[in-house]
C-alpha cells in the first residue's frame, strides 16, 4: 500500500474512530500528551509510527473540517520527521499551502489526495525543531474553489508524542 494510500486510510480511520483497518492492519493508540497523541500502524511491510493533532481552532468557522497535522516514522522505508497535513478537503493546486510559528515558514510543496508534505527533509527537520520549541502553529490552504482556510495547531505535548512516536519506530 502507498503512502499515500496509508495516511488518507489513516485520517478516515482516526476520524470515524475504529481501530482496526483490516486483518493484516492494526492502528494501536501508544498514549495522548495533552493536545497531541501517538499512535502505531501495524502491518506486513513494517510499523508506521506517528505523532499527530487536530487544529485548536478553524477558520473559517463556519465551515468545520477534519484537519490533521501528523509527523511519521516509516522505518522500513528509511523516513523519518515526514510532515504531512490534512485540511479535511483537497488542496487548490494555484495555492500554496504554508504553515508559520514564530517568525518561521514552511512551504508544503506536494499536496495530493488532500493530503499535503514538505519535499526538502532538512527544511522538515527545521519544522520539527520549531515545533519543540513553539507553542502554536498555524496552516494555511486553499481548496479546490480558491477559499482560504487557516487551522490553528497547539503543540502543548508535541515534543512527548513526537519522542514516543520515534520511540516506537526504533
Amino acid at each position: 500500500m502507498s503512502i499515500i494510500k496509508k495516511i488518507t486510510a489513516l485520517a478516515f480511520i482516526i476520524s470515524i474512530n475504529l481501530m482496526n483497518v483490516s486483518s493484516a492492519e492494526e492502528i494501536k493508540k501508544i498514549g495522548k500528551f495533552k493536545d497531541w497523541e501517538t499512535m502505531v500502524l501495524v502491518d506486513q511491510s513494517g510499523n508506521v509510527c506517528f505523532a499527530q493533532s487536530a487544529p485548536v481552532l478553524q477558520a473559517p468557522k463556519s465551515n468545520p473540517r477534519d484537519a490533521r497535522l501528523f509527523v511519521t516514522f516509516r522505518p522500513s522505508e528509511n523516513v523519518s520527521n515526514e510532515i504531512s497535513i490534512t485540511a479535511g478537503y483537497e488542496f487548490n493546486k494555484n495555492n500554496s499551502v504554508t504553515a508559520a510559528s514564530g517568525a518561521d515558514n514552511f512551504k508544503f510543496d506536494v499536496k495530493s489526495q488532500g493530503f499535503a508534505w514538505i519535499a526538502d527533509n532538512k527544511i522538515e527537520n527545521n519544522m520539527v525543531d520549531r515545533m519543540k520549541k513553539g507553542s502554536r502553529i498555524m496552516v494555511t490552504g486553499y481548496n479546490e474553489k480558491g477559499s482560504q482556510t487557516i487551522d490553528h495547531y497547539s503543540l502543548l505535548g508535541f515534543t512527548k508524542a513526537y519522542n514516543a512516536a520515534k520511540t516506537a519506530c526504533s
